[in-house]
């Protein structure tokens, strides 16, 4: 059981190793909530790719920092699980609550995020040049 938190540019990422169950929950929830709690991060990336057992132990580790994160305006993001996890958590509704990525280096920039939801160049977003357009709907 082990549980890396690295805090960089306004995002946790918590890589999760080994089996995670209710015999290391407690730890891995501490060790997650001890960094978001110094840095107040806006993106807490859970890395699941060195899991080597979850039960449900895990689908409340998430959710209960979907909660944490929410709380301060935050999100959470879901990456690298292995498929029967990611099988599990889909089963679950974790996917309704948050991202499930593959690669997540693209979600280490916030600012290039935001920048490819909205299908334009970094700099334009930070420049302000880009037009917003809304549509209400009634």
């Amino acid at each position: 059981m082990n549980c890396i938190v690295t805090n960089d540019n306004s995002v946790t990422v918590a890589k999760i190793i080994g089996d995670l169950d209710h015999h290391t929950a407690k730890f891995i929830r501490g060790e997650i909530d001890k960094g978001i709690k110094e840095t107040l991060p806006h993106r807490l990336i859970l890395d699941f790719s060195h899991v080597t057992f979850m039960d449900s132990s895990g689908i409340g580790l998430v959710m209960g920092r979907y909660k944490l994160m929410g709380e301060n305006g935050g999100e959470v993001l879901v990456a690298n699980p292995p498929d029967y996890i990611k099988k599990v958590f889909k089963l679950a509704g974790i996917d309704k609550l948050t991202k499930i990525v593959g690669d997540y280096e693209k979600y280490l920039d916030k600012e290039q995020t935001k920048a490819d939801e909205k299908n334009i160049d970094k700099e334009e977003l930070k420049s302000g040049e880009v037009e917003r357009v809304e549509t209400k709907i009634n």
